[in-house]
C-alpha cells in the first residue's frame, strides 16, 4: 500500500488512540469474539506449523488469538504506526508469544518474505481507496504460497442502495457503543463515502478474483462488517 495511492494510517493511529484503541473497540467484542471464532475454523485445516502473515496487524488482537489456538504457527505483522506495533509488541510480549512474532513497520510491500500459507487482514481494507485495492490484493496474493489461504473483513456495503438508510441506522448503534457522538454520527454517511474506501461485496469479490483468488467465501457478517475467506489460485 502506497502512501499517496491509500489513506497515511501512520499518522491517524497516534499514540493516544493506540493506547485507548482496545479500550475504545471493547463494545465491539461480541463482534470480534465471533469474527476470531470463525477465522479460527476456516484456518483449522492448515499446516500445525502454519506462517502467517498479518497484514494492519494494529495491537495484536489477530496473532493473539491465532497463536493460543496454534500453538507451532508463527506470525509476521506488519502495520505503518509505529505506536500501534508498540502496543501489539507490549501485548504479545505479556502473552508470551513475541519470541514466534516478526513485526514490521510499513505496508505488505514491505514485507519481503513469500510463501506464506495465511494471510489475515481484519478491517484494514476499507481504509484503502478504490483505486488502490487492486495493487493490494496483489500485493497480498504476491506473498502467498500457491494454495495459500487469505482471510479479511472489511466495512463494506453498497452505499447508493435502497436499504442504506437501514443499514446507516444499525451502523450507527455499533458507533454509539464506541462511544461515537451526536457530532460524529451526523457526519457517519459523509465518513463512509468520502473518507473510508468502502465498497460494495461484489466488487470487494470480483476484485479478489482478480488478484488470483478463484472463489470468495462469505463466511462472516456483522451489520456493516463482512469477511471472506479464498484460496490462492
Amino acid at each position: 500500500m502506497t502512501q499517496h495511492a491509500a489513506f497515511s494510517t501512520s499518522g491517524f493511529f497516534n499514540q493516544e488512540i493506540a493506547d485507548a484503541y482496545d479500550r475504545r473497540n471493547s463494545g465491539l467484542k461480541p463482534i470480534s469474539d465471533s469474527l476470531h471464532f470463525l477465522m479460527r475454523l476456516v484456518l483449522a485445516d492448515l499446516p500445525a506449523e502454519a506462517r502467517v502473515l498479518c497484514v494492519g496487524v494494529g495491537t495484536g488482537a489477530e496473532i493473539l488469538s491465532l497463536a493460543e489456538a496454534f500453538p507451532r504457527w508463527t506470525f509476521v505483522g506488519v502495520d505503518p504506526s509505529a505506536e500501534m506495533l508498540g502496543v501489539g509488541a507490549h501485548r504479545l510480549t505479556e502473552a508470551g508469544v513475541m519470541d514466534r512474532c516478526d513485526l514490521i513497520e510499513g505496508y505488505v510491500e514491505d514485507v519481503v518474505e513469500t510463501g506464506f500459507d495465511v494471510v489475515v487482514s481484519l478491517l484494514v481494507a476499507h481504509f484503502i481507496r478504490r483505486e488502490a485495492r487492486p495493487a493490494f490484493y496483489a500485493a497480498i496474493a504476491d506473498r502467498l504460497k500457491a494454495g495459500g489461504r487469505f482471510v479479511s473483513a472489511e466495512i463494506s456495503g453498497d452505499l447508493d442502495a435502497q436499504e442504506f438508510p437501514a443499514m446507516l441506522a444499525d451502523w450507527k448503534q455499533v458507533q454509539t457503543l464506541m462511544g461515537a457522538t451526536p457530532d460524529s454520527l451526523a457526519k457517519l454517511e459523509d465518513g463512509l463515502r468520502d473518507v473510508l474506501g468502502v465498497l460494495p461485496a461484489a466488487e470487494t469479490e470480483a476484485l479478489w478474483r482478480k488478484a488470483g483468488f478463484a472463489l470468495p467465501v462469505p463466511f462472516f457478517q456483522a451489520f456493516m462488517i463482512r469477511g471472506w475467506h479464498a484460496t490462492r489460485g
